[in-house]
């Protein structure tokens, strides 16, 4: 969020020459996709453009690469190391260092399932091509998985991943070629950089680089308190599970850091909202979960007051997606201001009368998307304060109600579960004294 002295938020064609009417496929150690020893292609009534590939041909080449990402993904349940980079070309180096890295990195977070397998193919990528030969395929794979007592059903995200055709057998030659391909939010993954160090502590798991495992127990502590919190005021079962990534790197999960002027124009942290099905950065399926990344530059200075609104989002975020952004922000802002006043040495009494002063007086509407882009503090902090007002009215049960049947339902039903007009809860919350 946003407001003085913190901001809170949160190829490709294979080109091959078609001289034959019958393809053979065969994946690494004889074996085949779908168990058979041999998929073979029937023989074309006529020949494709050169370079093309007949249905039948390219349905045979998916069923071959899916036979080797089914490998690689046993290999990592398993701890086989070998297995999984038995599909790795030996000769590039570079990858297969980034592929055991990898390995050794997924095998600290623990899956409960964990499959690869083929999405749609790339244009070819000429300089892949050039290197690799004309076999070269870069193809989007979609990771689908489910890490261990944290996500309650999977979860997915894409790769970029490029494979050549040497003898019988499909090997990877490439990782990073077709990033550009990929989503925005999706690929860029806690374990696709440095070692880590996995931290759990009760519900909670923070990752971090693995040079830092002391700041990974440091989070842990603060994280564990900033969920207690939540449990405390969001009126709604939380089984307090979630996943917190403080990483240096600023690329984790392609989150983009907004500075500006001071620490109060920096954002400390995000919940990154994982959906059952997302692709390309587009929210696909139901809500799963969420992942919060924490500003690498603010990594070493967490304490819970920066944590517990966006753990208030990771608590909500699998209701449904039709909440209005003012309850969305608002509450996570009446539970992060809540927690502050349970220490009586702390108050929100600046923030308060900051509201109160030079907020409200401007407040006409429920604050929408266009107010939170114009103006960011006035949105937050009214905001807040009529979930504050709607707090007193209805108390927290009836609240956490409001907002779970909003997230089902959208903003529609607010006349039906308070009894009151939207005007009529603008007119409420400039009166309400606090």
């Amino acid at each position: 969020m946003n407001h003085p002295k913190r901001l809170f938020a949160g190829v490709a064609a294979l080109a091959l020459a078609a001289s034959g009417a019958v393809v053979v496929v065969r994946a690494r150690n004889g074996e085949e996709p779908g168990g058979s020893a041999v998929a073979a292609v029937a023989t074309r009534a006529t020949s494709p453009a050169p370079g093309e590939l007949s249905p039948a041909e390219e349905l045979a080449r998916k069923q071959a690469i899916d036979a080797v990402l089914a490998r690689r993904s046993a290999a990592v349940l398993k701890g086989d190391l070998k297995g999984f980079l038995a599909s790795v070309d030996p000769k590039q180096a570079e990858l297969v260092a980034r592929e055991r890295l990898l390995f050794v990195n997924l095998r600290k977070f623990g899956f409960s399932s964990l499959k690869y397998f083929t999405a749609d193919a790339f244009r070819p990528v000429p300089g892949l091509v050039a290197k690799f030969g004309p076999t070269t395929f870069s193809t989007r794979v979609m990771m689908r998985y489910q890490l261990v007592r944290l996500d309650p059903r999977p979860v997915q995200t894409d790769l970029g991943y490029t494979f050549v055709q040497r003898g019988s057998a499909w090997v990877l030659v490439d990782d990073i070629g077709t990033d550009e391909n990929l989503s925005r939010d999706g690929h860029r993954q806690p374990w696709d950089f440095d070692e880590v160090q996995v931290v759990r502590r009760g519900t909670v798991v923070v990752v971090v680089d693995k040079r830092e495992a002391s700041l990974g127990t440091k989070v842990a502590q603060v994280a564990e308190k900033a969920v207690k919190s939540v449990r405390k005021h969001w009126a709604r079962p939380w089984n307090g599970a979630v996943l917190v990534v403080a990483m240096p790197q600023d690329r984790v999960m392609s989150t983009i850091w907004t500075a500006g002027t001071g620490d109060g124009w920096t954002i400390a942290a995000k919940a990154v909202t994982l959906f059952e099905g997302e692709q390309l950065g587009k929210p696909i399926g139901a809500p799963i979960g969420s992942r919060i990344v924490v500003n690498p530059a603010l990594r070493k200075r967490l304490d819970k007051d920066l944590l517990v609104h966006e753990m208030t989002h990771v608590a909500t975020s699998t209701l449904g997606i039709y909440t209005p952004i003012w309850m969305v922000e608002g509450m996570a802002e009446y539970v992060r201001c809540r927690s502050i006043e349970d220490d009586p040495h702390w108050s929100v009494d600046p923030y308060r009368k900051r509201v109160k002063s030079a907020y409200l007086p401007k407040l006409t509407a429920l604050p929408d998307t266009t107010v939170f882009d114009a103006d960011a503090d006035r949105a937050y902090g009214t905001s807040w304060w009529i979930v504050e007002y709607l707090a007193n009215k209805l108390g927290e049960k009836k609240l956490a109600a409001l907002y779970t049947d909003m997230s089902q339902h959208g903003p529609s039903v607010l006349k039906k579960d308070t009894g009151l007009t939207p005007a009529q809860v603008v007119a409420g919350a400039k009166k309400f004294k606090g």
